[in-house]
């Protein structure tokens, strides 16, 4: 059988693709694994840059969960929360990389699927793309994470109400809810989005992965202490600071070396 999710390589930018277009996608068990595993070791390398995450196809970023799974893996609360720990763990691996992400979405991206996307930095999807979270149609909740991702995203009246009505949308709602980052025509949601990606691997790594790691701090409320106050200015003694200045006078392009 295929391997539920691959990973792709195109120099200093890796692909994580959810695989099983046959079932557009939808997530079981082994993809919450893969994805996760997947995205901690794209976290730990540091040739890296940049980190696509995107559907097998062109037809379904995901449906979300793969319903027939519920008889054997959530069968019961205390199966339930096992499994939500999972998916918990691979939000968390996706928000905690530390590269820059983003979701490449073709079609649908509903309930999970939706979930997965919104943990990356960046969203870029097709006209025709469809969003939503009908899980209420199902008697299914939102655990806390997810929930707080989503109201992070979106705001707490939003969120409520993309849970309470359980629609599924269109790409210039989703765009005006600010679930997604970008709208482009359905064909060339791929070549943009991996655009976007080399864009993204050739400015500076480090100030990349700085600027991630300032815009989650800021998440806490915790004051910044002096050390974190600062840690921004240390990229005045990097050599990528040095090469890309003296590109700037130069009028050339750098090569950043991520040191």
């Amino acid at each position: 059988m295929a391997d539920p999710v691959l990973l792709e390589r195109n120099g200093d930018v890796a692909v994580i693709v959810l695989n099983r277009a046959d079932k557009l996608n939808a997530l079981n068990k082994a993809m919450w694994i893969g994805v996760r595993d997947l995205a901690r070791t794209c976290s730990a390398d540091d040739t890296l840059r940049c980190v696509v995450l995107r559907g097998a196809g062109e037809t379904a970023f995901s449906p979300g969960a793969d319903i027939a799974e519920f008889p054997s893996e959530r069968a019961d609360a205390r199966q339930a929360a096992s499994y939500g720990q999972l998916m918990h763990e691979t939000m968390g691996a996706i928000a905690d990389c530390r590269h820059p992400t983003v979701a490449m979405i073709h079609g649908l991206c509903v309930g999970g699927g939706l979930e997965l996307a919104i943990m990356c930095d960046l969203r870029i999807c097709g006209e025709a793309s469809r969003f939503g979270v009908p899980i209420n149609r199902i008697g299914v909740t939102m655990a806390y994470p997810e929930i707080g991702a989503l109201i992070a995203l979106v705001g707490r009246a939003t969120a409520l109400e993309i849970l309470f009505e359980g629609r599924v949308f269109g790409a210039a709602e989703a765009k005006d809810k600010g679930l997604v980052t970008r709208v482009v025509p359905d064909a060339q949601v791929t070549d943009e989005a991996l655009a976007a990606a080399r864009r993204i691997a050739e400015g500076a790594p480090l100030v990349n992965r700085w600027h991630k790691k300032f815009a989650r701090r800021l998440d806490d409320a915790t004051p910044l202490s002096a050390a974190e106050r600062a840690e921004p200015y240390e990229t005045f003694d990097t050599e990528d600071y040095r090469a890309g200045f003296q590109a700037f006078l130069d009028k050339r392009k750098v090569v950043f070396k991520g040191r």
